[in-house]
């Protein structure tokens, strides 16, 4: 049984990376997400890019599934969502109130105050990329831009959570078990 859902439509070098830390991740399209053969998991990851055409055409099946996500959360998983790589977008599909701008940017990123997500980024003096950022959310943000845009908010629902980023690097090992340990197996 897999601990991560990976939603996309062709294989990527994301999946790679659970590989190398020894996380069973299985690849899905979106158009069975809230069917009886998708197993129940700990995380559901939706890649940058799932907004793009150009990349992939998961977007309608994400859009379609809003109930089947807030299940999913507020069963104990996790969700973790990267950047949509449009000019603009708004995640309606979520319970949550998020929107986002595309703005590629190498920045340093700064804490409002800590939280366990941080770990996504191993270095956190370093600077970082990030391709937008968020214009609304009532989610709490946990990075910025040194110029204070939002670049991660997490917003716990029920038993599970919510993290949308846009920062553009593959996220750390640490991260990864972060990730999977505070989650409980839900069906999506």
């Amino acid at each position: 049984m897999p601990e991560v859902m990976l939603i996309w439509d062709n294989p990527l070098l994301f999946e790679k990376l659970f590989k190398e830390h020894d996380i069973k991740c299985q690849r899905i399209v979106s158009d069975s997400i809230g069917t009886p053969f998708i197993s129940p998991c700990k995380c559901v990851v939706i890649p940058t890019g799932f907004a793009n055409k150009a990349y992939t055409s998961i977007l309608p099946g994400i859009e379609r599934n809003a109930k089947s996500f807030k299940k999913f959360v507020i069963g104990g998983g996790n969700l973790v969502i990267f950047s949509p790589a449009i000019p603009k977008y708004d995640y309606k599909w979520l319970p949550i109130e998020l929107e986002y701008r595309q703005e590629y940017q190498v920045t340093h990123i700064c804490k409002d105050k800590d939280h366990e997500a941080q770990c996504l980024v191993e270095n956190e003096d370093s600077e970082i990329e990030f391709d937008g950022y968020f214009t609304k959310t009532d989610g709490e943000v946990i990075f910025r831009s040194d110029e204070g845009k939002p670049l991660m908010v997490v917003k716990k629902l029920g038993e599970g959570r919510i993290i949308a980023t846009t920062i553009h690097e593959f996220p750390s090992g640490e991260f990864f078990k972060w990730i999977i340990e505070t989650a409980k197996k839900s069906k999506l």
